[in-house]
């Protein structure tokens, strides 16, 4: 075992302040996800953690990419039938956290979650690598598999199935779009004194606040 009382660094890169903010937190997020984005130290800046509640009242959380961004929401694609897909058919709801270390900031994105239009699904499914089409065609998500075997040899025949021809998109397979209605901006200051900034979406107005770190 180890004692990790005395793991802490100083946070000291940057600030937050509201007179340098964005008025909506959809313009805030692109400003630091650009500056993420040309980090040299951050390797995916769409690399997101989503929490869904299960059943048992417990959240789940897991690492996901964010493949787009609009006024609207932040979209992302996955297994339908997968646990994520089963928790958020049930909720509705999300949480989206994005950690960027290199700059010392954070984002926690509370939002009401809808799929996509199937065509939207369509056209990205069709965008991808063929190996990452086979591979959503392939992988029966969250379900309890045999071995490793199973998923090859299930590759190996679509492979042969596909070979000439279009991988079309599994109909348990597409997007959903989070529509925020909270988001939390944080960044990291000296002495724990971090910046804790939130939107919170009022009718169709976003407020803004401080909260104590």
């Amino acid at each position: 075992m180890e004692n990790l009382h005395n793991k802490r660094k100083v946070y000291e890169k940057s600030q937050l302040i509201e007179s340098e903010i964005k008025e909506n937190p959809i313009e805030q997020f692109r400003d630091w996800f650009l500056d993420a984005s040309e980090n040299p130290s951050i390797s995916e800046a769409n690399a997101m953690a989503v929490s869904t509640l299960e059943e048992d009242g417990c959240p789940r959380t897991r690492m996901v990419l964010l493949k787009e961004y609009t006024y609207e929401g932040f979209i992302f694609y996955t297994n339908y039938n997968s646990r994520k897909g089963n928790s958020i058919e049930k909720t509705h709801k999300a949480c989206l956290h994005f950690f960027w270390p290199g700059l010392e900031r954070q984002i926690i994105i509370k939002a009401n979650m809808e799929k996509i239009a199937e065509n939207l699904s369509d056209g990205y499914f069709h965008s991808r690598p063929k190996g990452s089409q086979l591979g959503a065609a392939v992988s029966p998500q969250s379900q309890e598999i045999p071995d490793r075997e199973f998923l090859e040899e299930r590759l190996k025949s679509l492979e042969k199935q596909y070979e000439n021809t279009e991988v079309p998109r599994p109909e348990n397979w597409g997007g959903y779009i989070a529509k925020p209605y909270e988001i939390e901006f944080w960044q990291g200051r000296p002495n724990r004194l971090h910046d804790r900034i939130l939107y919170k979406l009022d009718d169709l107005d976003w407020k803004i606040s401080r909260l104590a770190p």
